[in-house]
């Protein structure tokens, strides 16, 4: 299992960053995003509809309190932060595990957070993008789960082209 906690969802400012968090986690195997913050029911909708036509079992959900998101998670909690251990150090680590929340920062992330997860994992020590500190970690800790991820019950799927778009419809 692989869930993302997006902290801090600020509905005017973070629509397209945390959509763009949403849609990696699911291309790249997650199995749902719990996002924390300000309540976006369009956010939660939009989620839907890429399940809806591409298939898969990802779910989203709002929660009102991230602490309660992590207190209740019962595998291993990993934040991403430019301020952790570097991230190759530690994903052989995180890869082992079988339970994993990865929780993605939005807004200042309280200290408390850095406490309560297992890990803190740095991509890089300079500031970056929240979004590609998330695909290349769940690269580099989930390698094998991504590729192997399946999207049942699909409108849609892309057939690989070396030039052009190949979309068919199932």
């Amino acid at each position: 299992m692989i869930t993302i906690l997006r902290l801090g969802h600020r509905k005017d400012r973070d629509k397209r960053a945390s959509m763009h968090v949403a849609l990696v986690a699911r291309a790249l195997g997650a199995d749902g995003i719990i996002i924390s913050g300000e309540p976006d029911d369009e956010l939660l909708q939009r989620i839907a509809t890429v399940g809806q036509k591409w298939g898969g079992k990802f779910k989203a959900e709002y929660t009102a309190s991230y602490r309660t998101a992590l207190k209740k998670f019962s595998g291993k909690k990993v934040h991403l932060t430019m301020y952790g251990m570097p991230l190759q150090d530690v994903a052989p680590k995180v890869a082992s595990e079988k339970n994993l929340m990865f929780v993605v920062g939005s807004e200042k992330v309280p200290r408390e957070v850095y406490e309560m997860c297992d890990y803190n994992i740095a991509v890089t020590n300079q500031p970056h993008s929240e979004i590609a500190a998330l695909a290349l970690t769940m690269r580099e800790c989930c390698g094998t789960r991504i590729y192997s991820q399946r999207f049942p019950k699909g409108k849609l799927r892309i057939l690989p082209s070396e030039k052009g778009k190949n979309v068919e419809k199932i």
